[in-house]
């Protein structure tokens, strides 16, 4: 299931054959650019979707589609709603409105762990790993459906040791695609912020999911291990997963994704693939406000239209 060279990213990584993403953009041609737009194979669908706190409305969502297969990047400016969305779709909030499915499933009614038993996972901006507990149990306690968890069942070791070891055998194979066998018996506490963000996205694994959460995966991460970071999410393409993830990092979201969609005061304002995205003026006024149409500005010692200055380039200094 999981490549054995991962590698670090870098040149070499452009002439990696990737089957995955090739499909995921080709399932995509003809999908139009706009708030809502259908998909030809949705595995998350939302219907109106809103949560308010008190007279903020945080999140208000009319119509969204998640392509299956593809890596969709979820942007906006600080307070877009991004999180929040996120934590409603796997059922760790509660909207006031809305209904949406997975794989055909309604999630609404469901707790997060059910969620999490139907395929769908989701990683955190502040990891959650538990620091006193090794990196190898933390493992461990990510895997479902474990019998020894049962009062009764916990007494007779003979019900449950063969699930055991090979819950150990999966966790040890992912600690090892994530270069953190080596962190095997360490407390999940003495890692390093980016290695708890491998060790996170490794424990979600071990619910073997089909779509996959990451809430700002690169945030506070080194860039030798944003690199490593990246090419895993990939890796989760081709191996048939799906991915949303939450990022400021335009650099990255044009680099791994397939798909952008665009929230701004709690809507999806904008959908398209990275290329439409980067040029589309609302995702451009979401980030830097809104432009006036005549509005003169001086470049390079002129008088010009704010129209005919080239849009700027979207990144963490546009936040």
């Amino acid at each position: 299931m999981y490549a054995d060279d991962m590698g670090t990213g870098g040149p070499a990584e452009a002439a990696v054959d990737r089957p995955g993403r090739r499909r995921a953009q080709e399932a995509l041609v003809g999908v139009a650019s706009e708030p809502g737009s259908a998909k030809p194979d949705p595995i998350l669908v939302a219907d109106n979707v809103t949560r308010r706190f008190g007279g903020l409305t945080a999140v208000n969502v009319d119509h969204l589609e998640i392509p299956r297969g593809a890596i969709t990047a979820v942007i906006g400016p600080n307070g877009a709603g991004k999180t929040t969305m996120f934590n409603l779709l796997t059922k760790f909030d509660t909207p006031q409105t809305g209904s949406w499915t997975f794989n055909g499933q309604p999630v609404q009614g469901r707790r997060a762990h059910q969620v999490a038993r139907l395929g769908m996972v989701r990683t955190f901006q502040l990891t959650k790993a538990l620091s006193r507990l090794t990196v190898i149990e933390n493992m461990r306690l990510g895997a479902t459906g474990q019998r020894g968890e049962k009062f009764w069942a916990g007494l007779l070791p003979f019900l449950w040791e063969q699930q055991e070891r090979e819950i150990t055998e999966r966790a040890e194979e992912l600690l090892q695609w994530f270069k953190l066998d080596k962190m095997r018996d360490e407390f999940a506490g003495s890692l390093s912020g980016g290695q708890r963000k491998l060790l996170e996205m490794a424990r979600a694994l071990m619910v073997r999911p089909e779509l996959v959460l990451l809430d700002e995966p690169m945030a506070g991460v080194n860039p030798a291990l944003t690199q490593s970071l990246l090419t895993h999410v990939k890796q989760l393409r081709e191996d048939g997963m799906t991915v949303m993830f939450v990022e400021h990092d335009m650099d990255a979201v044009h680099d791994i994704s397939d798909w952008v969609v665009v929230m701004g005061e709690g809507r999806v304002i904008a959908e398209g693939t990275p290329d439409q995205i980067m040029a589309d003026q609302r995702v451009i006024d979401a980030y830097l406000g809104a432009h006036h149409d005549g509005a003169v500005k001086t470049v390079a010692g002129h008088d010009v239209a704010a129209d005919e200055v080239a849009p700027p380039k979207l990144d963490r200094e546009a936040e």
